[in-house]
């Protein structure tokens, strides 16, 4: 049994290819095309065994229009399929009336099989004409009918009765109705293929304009995210990086003039050297953020020891911290090593530590730390300083952080954390914070061990 189930899959799929061979792909050809080629293979296959039945049977000229009928069809399917010309419907259409009339007088008329083939050819018809010649067609079907069967019931004498009641009319009428089954299953079954391969059409169609709807909602919102960008860039230049740069110019001007006495010097001098620092901060957070926003940023994961990587950030940080009478400590162990950028780790600790000096009042503390937790090492930035309000917490990591005034009065272009984002999750890593206003605020990355 197997074996015979494994044969008959390529006779089938054979068998298949052949027909659609023959009828024609439905990129080449029209669904009426196809159908007509359809229905012309079927009625010559028929015709091969109701002529030589019809004629050994007695029934001459019911076998002469199988003849006919296999000519005419073999002809239209000829210059159809091969040719590339359009069937012709009037030939269709008035062959059956011709050779359905001949037959249905010589063919006991309305006691032969004619009535029965005859709303078959009909529906044949209606499947291989232009729609709108229809309604056209089924008028003058129904005359000829009807016109046939009013001369019969004035003329009897017209008709012949090539077979006896009983056996004759029973294997005509059984023999006969192969014809209008096959023709109503042909039909039948491209209507329904039809109306699936459209179905599936509108389903393929309605997927892609899914789809699309989608790229272009993504576009869009990459184009608003773009525009806010560009906003939040302009608003930097034009305003957070002009005004520490004015502030430096009056700095310098005030030095430049003689009347300064060396206290007002040095504190002029701190002054400066301060708002110096905070425009470097600003403008090379700026830069790195728009570097990743137009290239984006090239990362080179390595085994970092996080010791050596930081210990020099962390002792600028401190000397920093001292400047405003911040005591800030670190703890990291020397053996932890974790994979890494180092340049990226830097400027994210280094982020940290400074959002965490410029919020913390003079006398503060700052302690910075990293332990190992199971398969990743955690770094935590912590101060006692102003904390986040509540309503700021949702977007501190965005572009929609606002900037904000230090304890010291610093400026910052609202960058430093997005950034810190970004690059810890270009390395891997991932980052959180907790905070309570006016208690401090902890900051924290996890990185993944080596």
């Amino acid at each position: 049994m197997p074996a015979k189930v494994t044969h008959s899959i390529p006779v089938f799929k054979k068998a298949n290819e052949l027909w659609v061979e023959l009828i024609g792909s439905p990129a080449a050809f029209s669904l009426e095309s196809r159908i007509f080629h359809s229905i012309t293979i079927c009625i010559i296959i028929l015709c091969a065994f109701y002529v030589p039945y019809n004629f050994f049977a007695g029934l001459h000229i019911a076998s002469l229009s199988g003849i006919i009928f296999v000519a005419v069809f073999t002809w239209q399917f000829y210059i159809s399929r091969f040719k590339g010309k359009e069937h012709s419907s009037v030939i269709f259409g008035f062959t059956g009336i011709i050779i359905f009339s001949v037959n249905y007088f010589t063919n006991a008329g309305i006691n032969g099989s004619t009535d029965l083939i005859w709303p078959a050819y009909l529906l044949l018809v209606f499947a291989v004409v232009p729609y709108r010649q229809q309604s056209l067609w089924l008028t003058i079907y129904i005359a000829c009918f009807l016109t046939l069967h009013v001369l019969e019931y004035y003329y009897p004498e017209w008709v012949q009765y090539p077979f006896k009641a009983g056996k004759g009319q029973f294997i005509d009428r059984v023999t006969a109705f192969p014809i209008p089954a096959i023709a109503i299953y042909i039909i039948i079954k491209f209507i329904r293929r039809s109306y699936e391969r459209e179905r599936q059409l509108v389903i393929e169609k309605a997927a892609a304009i899914e789809v699309r709807n989608e790229q272009i909602l993504l576009q869009s919102t990459q184009l608003e995210q773009s525009n806010a960008e560009k906003s939040k860039l302009m608003s930097i230049i034009s305003h957070d990086l002009r005004a520490p740069l004015v502030n430096i110019q009056n700095y310098l001007e005030l030095l430049n003039d003689n009347s300064v006495d060396a206290d007002q010097r040095v504190l002029l001098e701190k002054s400066l050297l301060t708002s110096t620092r905070i425009t470097m901060d600003m403008l090379s957070n700026m830069l790195f953020w728009s570097k990743t926003q137009m290239e984006g940023a090239t990362v080179n994961l390595t085994v970092v020891n996080l010791l050596t990587a930081l210990q020099s950030t962390m002792e600028m940080e401190k000397m920093l911290a001292l400047s405003k009478n911040i005591s800030l400590n670190y703890k990291i162990p020397a053996q932890v090593n974790v994979i890494a950028d180092a340049d990226m780790l830097q400027l994210v600790v280094r982020n940290l530590a400074n959002n965490a000096i410029k919020f913390t009042p003079a006398g503060g503390i700052i302690n910075i730390e990293a332990h190992v937790e199971l398969t990743e090492c955690k770094i935590s930035v912590k101060d006692n300083g102003t904390g986040i309000p509540a309503e700021k917490m949702k977007s501190i990591f965005t572009l929609k952080a606002e900037p904000t005034f230090g304890t010291g009065n610093e400026r910052g272009a609202g960058l430093g954390l997005l950034l810190c984002k970004e690059f810890t999750e270009r390395q891997g890593g991932r980052i959180g914070f907790e905070s309570s206003p006016n208690e401090g605020s902890s900051f924290f990355i996890f990185m993944r061990m080596a």
